[in-house]
């Protein structure tokens, strides 16, 4: 009895360090991504991010990572087939993660939100339409999980930041939504990584400049 107890406490504490292993790893990679400055250096960590979602590929985080880095990337790659490219990799990872937690959550929404806006920014006069609607309908599903969640109102702000005067977007349109995350976030804390807090440092930056004149 003695040896059998010993043996789950000797387990326990080995499945402890290693999911405590892929929290540092975790981490450290997203931190090194969120601030680096120019494009070869966040695809070198987004890089490492596939690497860790392979390692720990049991753990819905690491490819929920895996996939925010890659649609962030499509964002700044001049080239827009590689843009489709690396978003056709954000959707496998998201998709990956969902299938580990066996339903969607409002991080997953949020994430499918992004990577659709991130689709629509390629070309917006001929994809608004069609990702307009999913970027739409995946934000008000994460709406209905968590009203709370910082990062759905620094999603929608960013979209009519960048959506024409003329369409109903422009800094005055979006500085409600910013406002609205930059509460939640404050009341957000962020000591563990698999319970996402990113986009703080974007939303203060896009609050900032929403305050400026046009």
């Amino acid at each position: 009895m003695k040896k059998i107890i010993l043996l789950v406490i000797v387990t326990f504490s080995f499945a402890n360090a290693q999911a405590q292993d892929f929290k540092v790893f975790l981490e450290k990679t997203f931190f090194a991504f969120d601030t680096a400055t120019n494009l070869n250096s966040k695809v070198e960590q987004s890089n490492k991010m596939g690497l860790i979602a392979k390692k720990w590929p049991t753990e819905w985080t690491t490819h929920y990572y895996a996939s925010l880095c890659k649609a962030i990337i499509s964002y700044t790659e001049p080239e827009a087939a590689k843009r489709d490219a690396y978003l056709d990799e954000a959707d496998k990872e998201h998709d990956e993660a969902v299938s580990i937690l066996g339903k969607e959550n409002d991080e997953t929404y949020v994430l499918a939100a992004m990577i659709a806006n991130a689709r629509l920014a390629i070309d917006p006069s001929q994809r608004w339409m069609k990702y307009g609607k999913v970027f739409s309908a995946n934000l008000e599903s994460a709406k209905a999980i968590n009203p709370d969640n910082a990062r759905m109102y620094y999603l929608q702000g960013t979209a009519k930041l960048h959506t024409p005067k003329a369409f109903g977007g422009g800094k005055k349109a979006a500085l409600s939504s910013f406002e609205k995350a930059n509460e939640l976030f404050a009341k957000q804390e962020n000591k563990d990584i698999t319970k996402p807090y990113w986009g703080k440092k974007q939303n203060d930056f896009n609050l900032a400049d929403c305050k400026k004149e046009d």
